[in-house]
Protein backbone atom coordinates (compact mmCIF):
# COMPACT_ATOMS: atom_id res chain seq x y z
CA UNK A 1 0.00 0.00 0.00
CA UNK A 2 1.49 3.40 -1.15
CA UNK A 3 0.42 6.46 0.42
CA UNK A 4 -1.42 9.38 -1.13
CA UNK A 5 -4.50 10.00 0.31
CA UNK A 6 -5.23 13.40 1.82
CA UNK A 7 -8.15 14.49 4.11
CA UNK A 8 -10.48 17.41 3.88
CA UNK A 9 -10.89 20.37 5.74
CA UNK A 10 -13.35 23.14 4.81
CA UNK A 11 -12.51 26.60 6.09
CA UNK A 12 -15.22 29.20 4.18
CA UNK A 13 -16.84 32.10 6.33
CA UNK A 14 -19.29 30.83 9.16
CA UNK A 15 -22.73 31.21 8.03
CA UNK A 16 -24.50 34.36 10.87
CA UNK A 17 -25.93 32.80 13.74
CA UNK A 18 -28.11 33.78 16.56
CA UNK A 19 -28.21 35.37 19.87
CA UNK A 20 -29.36 32.35 21.41
CA UNK A 21 -26.37 30.27 19.71
CA UNK A 22 -24.23 32.36 20.14
CA UNK A 23 -24.34 32.72 23.86
CA UNK A 24 -23.26 29.74 25.09
CA UNK A 25 -20.65 29.41 22.32
CA UNK A 26 -19.27 32.48 24.07
CA UNK A 27 -19.57 30.87 26.97
CA UNK A 28 -17.28 28.09 26.42
CA UNK A 29 -14.78 30.33 24.87
CA UNK A 30 -11.48 30.94 26.80
CA UNK A 31 -10.21 33.71 27.40
CA UNK A 32 -8.37 36.10 24.82
CA UNK A 33 -4.92 35.32 24.75
CA UNK A 34 -4.16 38.68 25.89
CA UNK A 35 -5.78 37.76 29.35
CA UNK A 36 -3.92 34.83 29.56
CA UNK A 37 -0.76 35.60 28.85
CA UNK A 38 -0.67 38.97 30.60
CA UNK A 39 -0.24 36.98 34.18
CA UNK A 40 2.82 35.14 33.08
CA UNK A 41 4.33 38.63 31.40
CA UNK A 42 3.95 40.12 34.77
CA UNK A 43 5.27 37.70 36.46
CA UNK A 44 8.04 36.89 34.37
CA UNK A 45 8.91 41.08 34.57
CA UNK A 46 9.02 40.72 38.42
CA UNK A 47 11.59 38.05 38.36
CA UNK A 48 13.81 39.67 36.14
CA UNK A 49 13.25 42.90 38.52
CA UNK A 50 14.30 40.99 41.33
CA UNK A 51 17.43 38.82 39.55
CA UNK A 52 18.69 42.86 38.72
CA UNK A 53 18.33 43.95 42.13
CA UNK A 54 20.31 40.82 43.38
CA UNK A 55 23.13 41.39 40.74
CA UNK A 56 23.81 45.11 41.99
CA UNK A 57 23.01 44.05 45.46
CA UNK A 58 25.98 41.72 44.62
CA UNK A 59 28.18 44.12 43.22
CA UNK A 60 28.00 46.30 45.55
CA UNK A 61 28.91 43.78 48.94
CA UNK A 62 31.93 42.99 46.63
CA UNK A 63 33.06 46.19 46.20
CA UNK A 64 33.09 46.57 49.59
CA UNK A 65 34.46 43.80 50.69
CA UNK A 66 37.59 44.55 48.02
CA UNK A 67 38.28 47.36 49.67
CA UNK A 68 38.13 45.71 53.50
CA UNK A 69 40.84 43.11 51.85
CA UNK A 70 42.76 46.02 50.13
CA UNK A 71 43.35 47.63 54.10
CA UNK A 72 40.92 51.27 53.87
CA UNK A 73 40.14 52.44 56.57
CA UNK A 74 36.32 51.44 58.71
CA UNK A 75 34.73 54.80 58.44
CA UNK A 76 36.26 55.25 54.39
CA UNK A 77 34.05 51.94 53.60
CA UNK A 78 31.05 52.63 55.48
CA UNK A 79 31.14 56.08 54.27
CA UNK A 80 31.38 54.72 50.37
CA UNK A 81 29.34 51.75 51.04
CA UNK A 82 26.63 54.69 51.86
CA UNK A 83 26.95 56.53 49.53
CA UNK A 84 26.63 53.76 46.92
CA UNK A 85 23.92 52.61 48.65
CA UNK A 86 22.32 55.31 48.49
CA UNK A 87 23.08 56.27 44.52
CA UNK A 88 22.75 52.66 42.69
CA UNK A 89 19.27 52.11 43.28
CA UNK A 90 18.17 55.65 42.80
CA UNK A 91 20.11 55.35 39.37
CA UNK A 92 18.75 52.05 38.33
CA UNK A 93 15.21 53.48 39.03
CA UNK A 94 15.98 56.07 37.05
CA UNK A 95 17.39 54.52 33.90
CA UNK A 96 14.73 51.54 34.09
CA UNK A 97 12.02 54.87 33.61
CA UNK A 98 14.49 55.83 30.74
CA UNK A 99 14.01 52.28 29.39
CA UNK A 100 10.31 51.70 29.79
CA UNK A 101 9.79 55.65 28.35
CA UNK A 102 11.87 54.89 25.76
CA UNK A 103 10.24 51.67 25.11
CA UNK A 104 6.91 53.49 24.42
CA UNK A 105 7.86 56.28 22.49
CA UNK A 106 9.98 53.35 19.78
CA UNK A 107 13.03 55.34 20.76
CA UNK A 108 15.97 54.10 18.55
CA UNK A 109 19.12 52.01 19.87
CA UNK A 110 21.45 55.47 19.75
CA UNK A 111 18.87 57.80 21.28
CA UNK A 112 18.20 55.00 24.81
CA UNK A 113 21.53 54.89 25.21
CA UNK A 114 22.71 58.65 24.44
CA UNK A 115 19.87 59.30 27.70
CA UNK A 116 21.52 56.14 30.01
CA UNK A 117 24.94 57.65 29.41
CA UNK A 118 23.46 61.33 30.21
CA UNK A 119 21.61 60.19 33.25
CA UNK A 120 24.54 57.91 34.41
CA UNK A 121 26.57 61.01 34.16
CA UNK A 122 24.47 62.94 36.09
CA UNK A 123 24.19 61.25 38.72
CA UNK A 124 27.68 60.20 38.75
CA UNK A 125 28.72 64.14 38.77
CA UNK A 126 26.21 64.91 41.53
CA UNK A 127 27.31 61.93 43.60
CA UNK A 128 31.50 62.33 43.04
CA UNK A 129 30.57 66.28 44.25
CA UNK A 130 28.66 65.28 47.51
CA UNK A 131 31.27 62.33 48.14
CA UNK A 132 34.17 65.59 47.76
CA UNK A 133 32.08 67.91 49.59
CA UNK A 134 31.89 64.99 52.54
CA UNK A 135 35.45 64.37 52.55
CA UNK A 136 36.92 67.77 52.67
CA UNK A 137 35.18 67.83 56.36
CA UNK A 138 36.51 64.65 56.62
CA UNK A 139 39.91 64.25 55.88
CA UNK A 140 39.95 60.47 56.27
CA UNK A 141 37.29 60.13 53.32
CA UNK A 142 39.70 61.51 50.74
CA UNK A 143 40.42 59.39 47.67
CA UNK A 144 43.98 59.31 47.11
CA UNK A 145 45.33 61.10 43.85
CA UNK A 146 48.69 61.40 42.73
CA UNK A 147 47.80 65.05 41.78
CA UNK A 148 45.65 65.98 44.72
CA UNK A 149 42.35 66.19 45.77
CA UNK A 150 39.73 68.59 44.66
CA UNK A 151 36.24 68.66 44.36
CA UNK A 152 36.64 68.38 40.23
CA UNK A 153 38.60 65.33 40.51
CA UNK A 154 35.74 63.93 43.05
CA UNK A 155 33.24 64.68 40.49
CA UNK A 156 35.18 63.37 37.42
CA UNK A 157 35.85 60.19 39.65
CA UNK A 158 32.10 60.07 40.05
CA UNK A 159 31.19 60.11 36.63
CA UNK A 160 33.43 57.03 35.72
CA UNK A 161 31.68 54.99 38.59
CA UNK A 162 28.13 56.44 37.06
CA UNK A 163 29.39 55.32 33.40
CA UNK A 164 30.36 51.64 35.41
CA UNK A 165 27.20 51.47 36.91
CA UNK A 166 25.27 51.86 34.09
CA UNK A 167 27.05 49.31 32.31
CA UNK A 168 25.94 47.39 34.92
CA UNK A 169 22.52 48.43 34.69
CA UNK A 170 22.53 47.39 31.38
CA UNK A 171 24.14 43.56 32.06
CA UNK A 172 21.16 43.07 35.43
CA UNK A 173 18.22 44.53 33.33
CA UNK A 174 18.72 44.90 29.84
CA UNK A 175 19.99 41.87 28.89
CA UNK A 176 17.70 39.43 30.28
CA UNK A 177 14.72 41.32 28.52
CA UNK A 178 16.67 41.55 25.45
CA UNK A 179 17.11 37.24 25.78
CA UNK A 180 13.43 36.95 26.86
CA UNK A 181 12.68 39.05 23.85
CA UNK A 182 14.43 37.14 21.48
CA UNK A 183 12.79 33.98 23.12
CA UNK A 184 9.26 35.17 22.68
CA UNK A 185 9.75 36.16 19.35
CA UNK A 186 11.48 32.96 18.14
CA UNK A 187 8.49 31.10 19.47
CA UNK A 188 5.97 33.43 17.88
CA UNK A 189 7.89 33.03 14.64
CA UNK A 190 7.90 29.18 14.78
CA UNK A 191 4.28 29.07 15.70
CA UNK A 192 3.60 31.63 12.65
CA UNK A 193 5.44 29.32 10.34
CA UNK A 194 3.77 26.39 11.87
CA UNK A 195 0.10 28.24 10.97
CA UNK A 196 1.25 28.51 7.78
CA UNK A 197 2.06 24.89 7.12
CA UNK A 198 -0.60 23.65 8.78
CA UNK A 199 -2.85 26.18 6.06
CA UNK A 200 -1.14 25.03 3.65
CA UNK A 201 -1.65 21.09 4.13
CA UNK A 202 -5.41 21.95 4.56
CA UNK A 203 -5.03 23.74 1.17
CA UNK A 204 -3.89 20.87 -0.29
CA UNK A 205 -6.28 18.02 1.37
CA UNK A 206 -9.27 20.02 0.84
CA UNK A 207 -9.43 19.83 -3.00
CA UNK A 208 -7.97 15.87 -3.30
CA UNK A 209 -10.77 14.73 -0.88
CA UNK A 210 -13.19 16.73 -2.92
CA UNK A 211 -11.74 15.42 -6.65
CA UNK A 212 -11.77 11.84 -5.49
CA UNK A 213 -15.60 11.79 -3.82
CA UNK A 214 -16.65 13.19 -6.58
CA UNK A 215 -14.95 10.92 -8.99
CA UNK A 216 -16.41 8.04 -6.62
CA UNK A 217 -19.89 9.69 -7.56
CA UNK A 218 -19.30 10.41 -11.05
CA UNK A 219 -19.22 6.46 -11.67
CA UNK A 220 -23.08 6.17 -10.77
CA UNK A 221 -24.17 9.02 -12.75
CA UNK A 222 -25.24 6.26 -15.59
CA UNK A 223 -25.03 3.27 -14.29
CA UNK A 224 -27.62 4.26 -11.14
CA UNK A 225 -28.61 7.75 -11.25
CA UNK A 226 -30.74 7.91 -8.42
CA UNK A 227 -27.76 6.42 -6.22
CA UNK A 228 -25.88 8.98 -7.48
CA UNK A 229 -28.43 11.68 -6.61
CA UNK A 230 -28.01 10.00 -2.79
CA UNK A 231 -24.67 9.91 -2.70
CA UNK A 232 -24.44 13.55 -3.60
CA UNK A 233 -26.58 14.62 -0.53
CA UNK A 234 -25.01 12.67 1.58
CA UNK A 235 -21.69 14.42 0.04
CA UNK A 236 -23.37 17.35 1.02
CA UNK A 237 -24.08 16.20 4.41
CA UNK A 238 -20.37 15.89 4.88
CA UNK A 239 -19.21 19.35 3.73
CA UNK A 240 -22.19 20.85 5.75
CA UNK A 241 -20.47 18.98 9.00
CA UNK A 242 -17.38 20.48 7.75
CA UNK A 243 -18.90 23.82 7.46
CA UNK A 244 -20.33 23.50 10.80
CA UNK A 245 -17.35 21.95 12.55
CA UNK A 246 -15.50 24.68 15.04
CA UNK A 247 -12.14 24.89 16.16
CA UNK A 248 -9.48 22.75 15.25
CA UNK A 249 -10.18 19.64 17.05
CA UNK A 250 -13.14 17.84 17.87
CA UNK A 251 -14.40 14.52 19.96
CA UNK A 252 -13.78 11.49 18.61
CA UNK A 253 -17.00 9.83 18.55
CA UNK A 254 -17.69 13.01 16.25
CA UNK A 255 -14.96 12.09 13.87
CA UNK A 256 -15.89 8.48 13.62
CA UNK A 257 -19.73 9.74 12.59
CA UNK A 258 -18.78 11.47 10.48
CA UNK A 259 -16.49 8.78 8.76
CA UNK A 260 -19.46 6.83 8.72
CA UNK A 261 -21.05 8.83 6.12
CA UNK A 262 -17.68 8.82 4.00
CA UNK A 263 -17.52 5.15 4.00
CA UNK A 264 -21.32 4.77 2.91
CA UNK A 265 -20.02 6.81 -0.37
CA UNK A 266 -17.47 4.52 -0.64
CA UNK A 267 -19.31 0.99 -0.29
CA UNK A 268 -22.11 2.60 -2.40
CA UNK A 269 -19.09 3.62 -5.43
CA UNK A 270 -17.40 -0.20 -4.87
CA UNK A 271 -20.93 -2.02 -4.11
CA UNK A 272 -20.28 -5.64 -3.17
CA UNK A 273 -16.00 -5.20 -3.15
CA UNK A 274 -15.88 -3.16 -0.14
CA UNK A 275 -17.32 -3.11 3.71
CA UNK A 276 -16.10 -1.22 6.70
CA UNK A 277 -15.81 -2.58 9.75
CA UNK A 278 -16.33 -0.36 13.48
CA UNK A 279 -14.62 -1.73 16.60
CA UNK A 280 -14.72 1.48 18.29
CA UNK A 281 -14.23 1.53 22.41
CA UNK A 282 -16.69 3.52 24.04
CA UNK A 283 -14.39 5.03 26.86
CA UNK A 284 -12.37 6.47 23.90
CA UNK A 285 -15.11 8.09 22.50
CA UNK A 286 -14.99 11.76 24.44
CA UNK A 287 -11.36 11.71 23.54
CA UNK A 288 -10.33 15.08 21.71
CA UNK A 289 -8.16 14.74 18.52
CA UNK A 290 -7.23 16.92 14.90
CA UNK A 291 -10.67 17.41 12.74
CA UNK A 292 -10.76 14.63 10.22
CA UNK A 293 -7.02 13.27 10.99
CA UNK A 294 -7.92 9.59 10.13
CA UNK A 295 -9.81 10.46 6.85
CA UNK A 296 -6.85 10.18 4.94
CA UNK A 297 -5.56 6.82 6.68
CA UNK A 298 -9.33 5.62 5.45
CA UNK A 299 -9.00 6.61 1.99
CA UNK A 300 -5.70 5.19 1.87
CA UNK A 301 -6.50 1.69 3.29
CA UNK A 302 -9.52 1.63 0.54
CA UNK A 303 -7.90 2.56 -2.32
CA UNK A 304 -4.23 1.26 -1.99
CA UNK A 305 -5.34 -1.92 0.53
CA UNK A 306 -8.81 -3.40 0.18
CA UNK A 307 -9.53 -2.80 -3.03
CA UNK A 308 -6.24 -4.23 -4.54
CA UNK A 309 -7.28 -7.78 -3.53
CA UNK A 310 -8.94 -8.83 -6.56
CA UNK A 311 -11.05 -10.50 -5.66
CA UNK A 312 -14.33 -7.99 -4.46
CA UNK A 313 -13.66 -8.79 -0.95
CA UNK A 314 -12.13 -5.42 0.65
CA UNK A 315 -12.53 -4.82 4.37
CA UNK A 316 -11.49 -1.72 5.63
CA UNK A 317 -11.24 -1.74 10.15
CA UNK A 318 -11.24 1.49 11.92
CA UNK A 319 -10.24 0.15 15.66
CA UNK A 320 -9.89 2.65 18.59
CA UNK A 321 -8.64 1.32 22.06
CA UNK A 322 -7.96 3.04 25.21
CA UNK A 323 -3.98 4.27 25.44
CA UNK A 324 -2.38 2.68 28.59
CA UNK A 325 -1.18 5.41 30.96
CA UNK A 326 -4.22 8.07 29.23
CA UNK A 327 -4.70 8.80 25.50
CA UNK A 328 -5.84 6.57 22.61
CA UNK A 329 -4.41 4.05 19.64
CA UNK A 330 -6.44 4.47 16.70
CA UNK A 331 -5.93 1.98 13.93
CA UNK A 332 -6.73 1.95 10.42
CA UNK A 333 -6.10 -1.84 9.22
CA UNK A 334 -7.13 -3.17 5.48
CA UNK A 335 -6.92 -6.51 4.11
CA UNK A 336 -5.30 -6.01 1.08
CA UNK A 337 -1.78 -7.02 -0.52
CA UNK A 338 0.29 -4.67 1.63
CA UNK A 339 3.35 -2.68 0.98
CA UNK A 340 5.03 -6.05 -0.71
CA UNK A 341 8.57 -4.75 1.11
CA UNK A 342 8.41 -1.76 -0.75
CA UNK A 343 9.21 1.60 1.06
CA UNK A 344 5.66 4.11 1.19
CA UNK A 345 5.97 6.32 -1.76
CA UNK A 346 8.14 9.33 -1.02
CA UNK A 347 6.34 12.34 -1.10
CA UNK A 348 3.18 10.54 -0.39
CA UNK A 349 1.37 13.45 0.33
CA UNK A 350 -1.59 11.83 2.67
CA UNK A 351 0.55 9.89 5.11
CA UNK A 352 3.28 12.96 5.13
CA UNK A 353 -0.25 15.60 5.91
CA UNK A 354 -1.03 12.88 8.67
CA UNK A 355 2.24 12.75 10.51
CA UNK A 356 2.77 16.84 10.10
CA UNK A 357 -0.14 17.73 11.79
CA UNK A 358 0.55 15.06 14.54
CA UNK A 359 4.15 17.03 14.94
CA UNK A 360 2.03 20.08 14.89
CA UNK A 361 -0.67 19.66 16.60
CA UNK A 362 -0.31 17.07 18.91
CA UNK A 363 2.75 17.11 21.43
CA UNK A 364 3.08 13.18 21.76
CA UNK A 365 1.34 12.02 19.13
CA UNK A 366 2.95 9.50 16.00
CA UNK A 367 1.98 7.55 13.40
CA UNK A 368 3.38 4.74 12.07
CA UNK A 369 2.45 1.70 9.42
CA UNK A 370 2.52 -1.94 9.95
CA UNK A 371 2.55 -3.98 6.74
CA UNK A 372 2.10 -7.92 6.61
CA UNK A 373 1.16 -9.88 3.54
CA UNK A 374 -2.31 -9.63 4.65
CA UNK A 375 -2.57 -6.24 4.91
CA UNK A 376 -1.28 -3.60 6.50
CA UNK A 377 -2.13 -1.70 9.58
CA UNK A 378 -2.00 2.74 9.92
CA UNK A 379 -1.08 3.22 13.95
CA UNK A 380 -1.91 6.66 15.26
CA UNK A 381 -1.29 6.83 19.09
CA UNK A 382 -2.34 10.12 20.81
CA UNK A 383 -1.43 10.95 24.10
Amino acid sequence: MSAGAAAPVVTPARPPVSAHEAAPSSRRESAPPSARVRPVAIASKRSRRALGFAVVIGVMLLQAATEYVAGREGARIVTHLAFTALEVPLLMLALSAAFDWAVRRHAGAGAALATGATIATVFGFTFGLLYGLASARVPALRLHFPNGVSLLRSSLFGVLHGQLYFGLWALAFVYPVAVETVRVRAAEAQRMRSEAELARLRGHLEPHFLLNTLNAIAGLVTDDPREARRLLSALGDLLRDAVRGRGETERLDEQVAWLRRYAQILEARHRGALRFRWEVAPETLEITLPRLLLQPLVENAVKHGALRRGDGDGEVVLRTTPRPGGGVVCVVEDNGPGLGGEDVREGAFGLEAVRRRLELEVHGGSLRLESTGGGTRSVVELP
